[in-house]
């Protein structure tokens, strides 16, 4: 009488090429992938649920296609169409990113995800269900739980760059001044071309404390200066 597969056998047959083990592939990677995206969805960023879904399926499939290519045909490398896929795939993170007219940067972390969810979708692809697990589990840490932690570090930091406008009647002197007298020290100091026909003045700079202070705080030093229209950390 045969012996009921072990542990073992039970983890090596998806690994095979069959139709059950790509229904498995296909399934995983839209799970993890959707699981990656809800999180970014909720944050309301670029990329969401069914583009990360979409990216980390996509990513299996080239995978499964190139694994069958090179096990049917006996002929090919079993890799070389994944690493297309994480060559490829910077021109989707790039849509992403973001220059705003302060020249704030933004959607570094979706594009990244993006990345990060094909590199997933790969090696589920190929069969590495392993480290797909534990790597989508380990996306989900980073920026989800993490997120609080590297909020609290980027607005804790002794440096910050401003984007600040001031009223005709207040120079740049007199701003200046006003900061260092509060024990706030400004450098790299760019001129904004401001569309406000009331001739405000604009500046993009950095200004950096002597002791750490929360980055809401020190806005809010600033705001209190009389001729300070607006100021936005950026």
């Amino acid at each position: 009488m045969d012996l009921p597969l072990n542990l073992h056998e039970i983890m090596q047959f998806p690994r095979e090429l069959t139709t059950l083990s790509i229904i498995i592939r296909i399934v995983l990677s839209a799970t993890l992938g959707g699981i990656i995206g809800m999180e970014r969805g909720m944050k309301n960023r670029p990329a969401g649920l069914r583009t990360y879904m979409l990216v980390c399926l996509g990513a299996c499939i080239v995978m499964i296609t190139n694994v069958y290519i090179f096990q049917v045909y006996d002929t090919g490398d079993p890799v070389r169409m994944g690493a297309q896929v994480i060559s490829g795939i910077g021109f989707l993170g790039a849509g992403t990113i973001m220059i705003t007219p302060h020249n704030q940067v933004k959607g570094l972390t979706t594009a990244a995800g993006l990345w990060t969810s094909a590199c997933l979708g790969l090696a589920i692809g190929i069969g590495f269900f392993e480290v797909a697990v534990i790597g989508a589990l380990a996306v989900i840490l980073i920026l989800g739980l993490l997120h609080f932690l590297d909020y609290q570090m980027r607005h804790r930091t002794r440096t910050m760059e401003v984007y600040v406008e001031l009223s005709p009647e207040t120079s740049l002197g007199m701003f200046m001044q006003y900061v260092r007298d509060h024990e706030i020290e400004v450098s790299n100091i760019q001129p904004n071309k401001s569309k406000n026909a009331a001739k405000i003045s604009s500046y993009i700079l950095t200004l950096t404390t002597k002791k750490r202070m929360n980055h809401e705080t020190v806005i809010q030093q600033i705001c209190d200066m009389e001729g300070v229209v607006y100021i936005q950390a950026i």
